[in-house]
């Protein structure tokens, strides 16, 4: 907003000798960027094709002497059209990495664009559907509501909602529940429905968090047919899941995460490979182990 105070950690271009400024409340810090990091940046951010752009990302919880890294040098892009899962064990970084895309989270250092906008900024946000990993709604709303309100928020009208409603709560197997109040739903049923707040205004790209917790094994088979027909239909989709063998049927690459760095980018043609020898869940034991031979 023109003359009010930026958010910490929002990113912007300074114009002083190619570096990016992070505005911690009224402070700036400089992040140094090489010319090649800094033309790589306004031609991603220019190109429309390229969903997610991250360079370089840190993050760190904490203060002064007691800051824990979370995630550290962190890089990789995501294209229109591709199904990218994460995969990490618990505390890797995933959350971390996914609230940074979303600006809830303030980065340290790096870059990140989603849909050519910088992280966080509205512009971006009105193209991204976003499952958090542990959703927690108003128990006294009804799920009709819910939506309304992710839709409104997605820029959709009423009239369109009324349509759409009922059609995102097939979607994902709730089907005339638009009326009950989300107390009485269960975990599976709210996952259902955090699925389907982040489906209603159709957006180009989904970030999921953990995208089947909770699901019983029909939830999770059902998951798995609305993710193959989104990528059909050319949604972008990045998503983190320790359901390993459904990232390995959905992803055209997977990126694996071990405390806060990327330590393996997995193409199609390279899981298909390690298929060959042994299960998607094996391979990433060994390797955050540091017992796997590399692939490609």
């Amino acid at each position: 907003m023109r003359g009010g105070r930026r958010r910490r950690g929002f990113p912007r271009h300074s114009g002083r000798g190619g570096k990016i400024v992070f505005s911690f409340g009224v402070r700036e810090r400089m992040v140094s960027l090489g010319p090649d990091a800094v033309e790589n940046r306004r031609r991603i951010e220019g190109d429309m094709n390229t969903m997610i752009h991250v360079e370089g990302l840190k993050v760190t919880y904490g203060r002064g002497a007691h800051r824990v890294p979370a995630v550290q040098d962190v890089t990789f892009d995501v294209g229109e059209g591709e199904c990218v899962g994460f995969i990490g064990a618990n505390g890797a970084g995933k959350s971390t990495t996914m609230k940074a895309l979303m600006g809830f989270l303030y980065a340290d250092a790096g870059v990140a664009t989603v849909c050519g906008h910088p992280a966080g900024a509205p512009e971006g946000r009105r193209s991204v559907g976003y499952l958090p990993e542990v959703a927690v709604y108003y128990p006294f709303m009804k799920a009709r509501e819910l939506l309304e309100l992710y839709g409104t928020l997605g820029g959709m009208s009423r009239r369109d909602l009324r349509a759409r409603i009922p059609e995102v709560l097939e979607e994902v197997g709730l089907p005339g529940r638009g009326n009950e109040l989300l107390r009485t739903f269960s975990k599976g049923m709210q996952q259902r429905l955090g699925i389907a707040q982040a489906l209603v205004a159709r957006p180009r790209l989904l970030v999921l968090d953990e995208v089947s917790s909770g699901l019983d094994p029909l939830g999770r088979h059902d998951l798995r047919i609305l993710l193959h027909r989104l990528k059909s239909n050319g949604c972008t989709l990045f998503f983190s899941s320790h359901e390993l063998s459904e990232v390995e049927s959905l992803c055209n690459r997977i990126l694996m995460i071990d405390r806060g760095r990327i330590i393996r980018e997995i193409a199609q043609r390279d899981l298909q490979a390690i298929g060959h020898e042994r299960s998607l869940e094996s391979f990433f034991i060994s390797v955050v182990r540091g017992e796997a031979p590399r692939h490609g």
